[in-house]
């Protein structure tokens, strides 16, 4: 499970939408961030995520964002760029599996899934998007005659990304199972010790203290070159939100390939050894003939 923005791509998923519209990047988030504060001074409660999504559909709707609808977002997503070793990464690591025999046999298979706070049907358009089983993202509705965004239609903040891990765990996005059912541990279809959680920083912490206090493992990277993105990963490894961190860096030689390929065998050698020790233990010897 991926978070998006500076985890997958250098930057933000909006940057070709600045470019397409001519709007300073630094100045939207500065005036996002200010806005935010301002709410914050005040006795009403609000979000980041949700001052962000507003302040686009504002765009759109005074014509800053001139006939910005679903269907442009998509193709906009077309133009992100990812980290180096992405998308082939992910093809890569589904491969690795498939290629062993004993993964095979006991239908072992790998999913990609994307939790972000960002734009789905950005993420939905982008060069990875084949790659992966599942998106979850904030969401627009478009207005009646479809030429432009007019309405938030779903909301992901750091917190409710949670909801999305517990959807995948007990099948929600596969099965028609409401997320808030009760459901055996044993009986989930995804258990979270078979999760890796890959993330950017302290804003995934929620998830990366789900998925690490459930025994699945977590990862934190950092863009190359950035003490000040190094020392907030190291602080996650540091305060025990994860397992370990390394630069957000996919291709074959990077220690965040290695890493994760070693972790995704740990996890499939693991999940062998339970199933055949669960079937040694149903199997029972033949009657024998006594002399």
């Amino acid at each position: 499970m991926w978070d998006f923005d500076k985890t997958l791509i250098p930057g933000y998923m909006q940057d070709p939408m600045f470019e397409k519209f001519g709007v300073d990047a630094e100045s939207f988030w500065f005036e996002a961030n200010r806005t935010y504060g301002d709410y914050n001074d005040s006795e009403i409660n609000v979000s980041l995520e949700a001052i962000i999504l507003n302040q686009i559909l504002r765009y759109a709707k005074v014509g800053t964002f001139h006939g910005l609808n679903n269907q442009l977002l998509k193709q906009l997503g077309g133009e992100i760029e990812f980290y180096e070793g992405l998308p082939d990464f992910f093809k890569l690591t589904r491969d690795f599996l498939e290629s062993k025999s004993e993964y095979r046999l006991h239908n072992i298979s790998l999913e990609h899934y994307i939790v972000s706070t960002g734009l789905r049907q950005m993420i939905l358009g982008s060069k990875i998007e084949p790659f992966v089983d599942g998106v979850w993202g904030c969401e627009f509705l478009d207005n009646n005659s479809g030429t432009c965004i007019n309405e938030i239609s779903f909301f992901l903040d750091h917190t409710t990304k949670t909801r999305a891990i517990f959807e995948i765990n007990k099948g929600s996005n596969k099965f028609p199972i409401d997320v808030n059912a009760t459901i055996d541990l044993k009986e989930r279809r995804v258990p979270f010790e078979n999760m890796i959680y890959v993330a950017d920083g302290p804003s995934d912490v929620p998830v990366f203290s789900v998925i690490k206090h459930s025994q699945g493992r977590t990862y934190a990277v950092y863009p190359s070159g950035s003490n000040e993105d190094y020392s907030k990963a190291k602080k996650l490894l540091d305060d025990g939100r994860v397992h370990s961190f390394g630069e957000a860096n996919y291709g074959v030689d990077s220690a965040t390939y290695k890493w994760l390929f070693a972790t995704l065998e740990e996890i499939a050698d693991r999940i062998v050894d339970e199933k055949n020790s669960r079937l040694g233990r149903k199997v029972k010897s033949p009657p024998r003939h006594t002399t």
